[in-house]
């Protein structure tokens, strides 16, 4: 099937050893552990998040690491799965949970869901940073890190929504973690160690709620505040067509061209109503980034009333250079549908597909899929 949700996993089976012989963690306490009894917790955590995807078992595939950091478990769940790395030696190492998260944010996951506690979030905040969206399955000791589900359960269902495709919130949240050695000495000394972008429910910004509906005029507001803070020194911007980009040029206090396609740099308009030829030529050799919107009802983001946006200019800027910004109540309309590119060329079609994140109010997100028409 194609175009399936990728879900990276990645289980720390020693995650979570300590607790029950009362170690005050597992770094560097495996062992210890072991000899005194404690029971490996973090791969049936695990299974119980996964076992909340049953229903969903065609619509997504897995990558993961050979043995009990994932493998195992999708062979017990007969869930289809891709190895993307085999440790070197068994147990498994931080080194191997560092190197497993490169891995699969390199092959662009659309999640990356792991199981452990604050070290491994840790491990994976090192290497992943905020540019892959994470989910962590609470298996560890200590979990003062902002990045985890409240239960293996509720880790299931979240993922659930996502290959669903729900709409559900993107959020940045803290990695923290305490010096072991100190708190067993009881003394609590955390750390702020990082932020990981997470999944988070489908919830509306209290200031632009009006009777339980988004009021439309204070989300443009608020979008087009945030997209302003967000615009960098010496960067070209393309401005697509639509009510809901001239919000954002109205609040930089540019002339903007409704049903056109304009190009700002620092803050002044330096091409106005531009066609194809004029905005490639505007866009080449120069960094450049897309401000865009869908139109309402239909989903289009790419073919319709904006063909100034002709593939050669779409590849020039490149698709990790879209912004997509949409109020929640234009992607609702779409009761499910994904979102569409219609370039005129199957082929840039088709490397646009996939869940992209939608900026929705100041500074909140929710990841939608990107669909290709031939496909529906």
């Amino acid at each position: 099937m194609a175009n399936r949700f990728r879900l990276g996993l990645i289980i720390n089976p020693l995650a979570g050893l300590g607790g029950s012989v009362a170690l005050k963690g597992s770094d560097g306490q495996a062992e210890q552990a072991l000899a005194l009894g404690a029971t490996p917790q973090a791969m049936n955590r695990a299974s119980t998040a996964l076992n909340e995807l049953a229903a969903l078992a065609d619509k997504f595939e897995v990558l993961t690491v050979a043995g009990d950091m994932g493998q195992s478990v999708c062979q017990a769940l007969g869930l289809a799965y891709q190895l993307l790395y085999s440790p070197a030696q068994w147990p498994s190492t931080a080194e191997d949970t560092e190197t497993a998260a490169r891995l699969m944010a390199e092959q662009g996951v659309d999640l990356l869901l792991f199981a452990g506690g604050d070290g491994t979030a840790r491990n994976i905040c090192a290497v992943v940073g905020d540019s892959t969206t994470v989910l962590g399955i609470p298996a560890g000791v200590k979990i003062h890190s902002g990045v985890y589900a409240i239960s293996p359960q509720a880790a299931g269902k979240l993922v659930g929504k996502l290959i669903a495709g729900e709409l559900v919130s993107l959020s940045e949240a803290p990695v923290m973690d305490i010096d072991e050695q100190a708190f067993r000495q009881g003394v609590v000394k955390a750390r702020r160690y990082g932020e990981m972008r997470i999944p988070a429910q489908l919830r509306y910004v209290q200031s632009v709620k009006m009777g339980g509906r988004e009021s439309e005029e204070l989300v443009l507001a608020d979008l087009a505040a945030y997209v302003v803070s967000l615009l960098e020194d010496n960067v070209r911007y393309v401005m697509g067509s639509g009510s809901t980009v001239a919000a954002v040029m109205a609040e930089l206090g540019l002339d903007n061209t409704l049903l056109g396609v304009d190009v700002i740099e620092n803050g002044k308009l330096i091409g106005k109503d531009v066609s194809a030829a004029q905005l490639l030529e505007l866009v080449q050799g120069y960094p450049s980034k897309l401000i865009i919107t869908l139109i309402g009802g239909q989903g289009h983001v790419f073919g319709r009333g904006n063909q100034q946006l002709s593939p050669a200019v779409i590849r020039a800027i490149g698709r990790d250079n879209i912004l997509l910004i949409a109020s929640k109540t234009k992607l609702q309309q779409l009761d499910g549908r994904p979102l569409l590119a219609d370039t005129g060329d199957a082929g840039l079609d088709q490397q646009l597909t996939g869940l992209i994140n939608v900026l929705t109010g100041y500074n909140d997100y929710v990841i939608y899929r990107l669909g290709y028409e031939d496909e529906l």
